[in-house]
């Protein structure tokens, strides 16, 4: 009488297990299919902070919610298949996901939540961290001395330097230029990188002032204690400009213009981007006063009379 007791526990068990059972998809740059059930949310484990994007039509279609690393995915209605863009906030990686929606089958059971987990073979990315070894540890590899246990004591390794394969100011131009004119599937993620906050009514008047142009303040990037700042310039003249980093007034580390000419005012062309890298400071901080930049550079001051 007791074994089908617990034969039944053990059921039990099994389904329980069954029903908390998690759809592992490794992202390795492929497309992950998702499919959906009409009226049946579904779970999507990411274990990242993600934006995710979706095509306008999908409005009304589709319910999707995302906190603590988890996607929350409502079909409203059947969706033909249609892809998905999630974006890790943190270093601007896009993983795709399709997704469709059927209506669901009479007595079928609900779809289990998909967990998404990173490949073995996912490639090295442009800014990457490397680790440098200490003086001592390549002193140690490069030729095999004998030393007493005082003087190993005293070579002890010294904490590996973090340090990364490119400049991070070139790092960070180049991550600018792709989130402002690349495909965001395009853009080259970048671990650490984070989006600044900056004031968009920002006075750049002292920025050029030698150039009839007007500039405004479009985004900033930070990492590792830098900064780049992307600025829109365009041409306020009728004639052709070039553009000369030497004409920049400011405290900046490197300045990268996008085109090297401006266009006279009302010709396509007659606009580009520059992305400014300051270190430890905004570039609010790193402008000079507007007061220093009412100086005239052909001499005396802007509005003085002539004597």
């Amino acid at each position: 009488m007791k074994q089908p007791g617990r034969w039944g526990g053990a059921l039990l068990t099994l389904f329980a297990l069954t029903a908390q059972a998690v759809e592992i998809q490794r992202w390795e740059r492929l497309p992950l299919a998702v499919p959906l059930l009409v009226g049946q949310e579904r779970i999507v484990f990411v274990d990242q902070n993600v934006r995710v994007g979706m095509p306008p039509d999908l409005v009304g279609k589709l319910r999707v919610q995302s906190t603590g690393g988890a996607l929350y995915l409502l079909a409203q209605e059947a969706i033909p298949p249609t892809r998905l863009q999630l974006q890790n906030v943190a270093n601007g990686e896009i993983m795709l996901v399709d997704i469709a929606a059927t209506p669901a089958q009479a007595d079928q059971p609900g779809l289990e939540p998909v967990k998404i987990v990173a490949g073995d073979n996912t490639p090295s990315r442009y800014g990457q961290q490397t680790v440098a070894r200490s003086r001592s540890t390549a002193s140690r590899n490069t030729a095999a001395q004998d030393t007493s246990p005082e003087q190993d004591d005293q070579e002890q390794e010294a904490p590996a330097t973090p340090k990364r394969e490119t400049p991070i100011p070139v790092v960070l131009t180049r991550y600018a230029a792709q989130m402002l004119y690349a495909p965001l599937r395009t853009v080259e993620p970048v671990e650490g990188i984070a989006q600044a906050r900056v004031e968009r009514r920002l006075d750049l008047s002292t920025l050029l002032p030698v150039l009839p142009v007007e500039a405004t303040v479009l985004g900033a990037w930070r990492l590792d204690g830098f900064r780049v700042t992307a600025v829109k310039l365009r041409n306020a003249g009728a004639q052709p400009v070039s553009l000369d980093p030497r004409e920049l007034m400011g405290d900046f580390v490197a300045a990268t213009f996008q085109h090297p000419y401006l266009d006279g005012r009302g010709n396509a062309t007659d606009t580009t981007t520059l992305y400014l890298v300051t270190r430890g400071k905004s570039l609010a901080e790193s402008l000079l006063p507007a007061a220093v930049g009412q100086i005239d550079p052909r001499g005396g001051r802007h509005g003085d009379a002539e004597q």
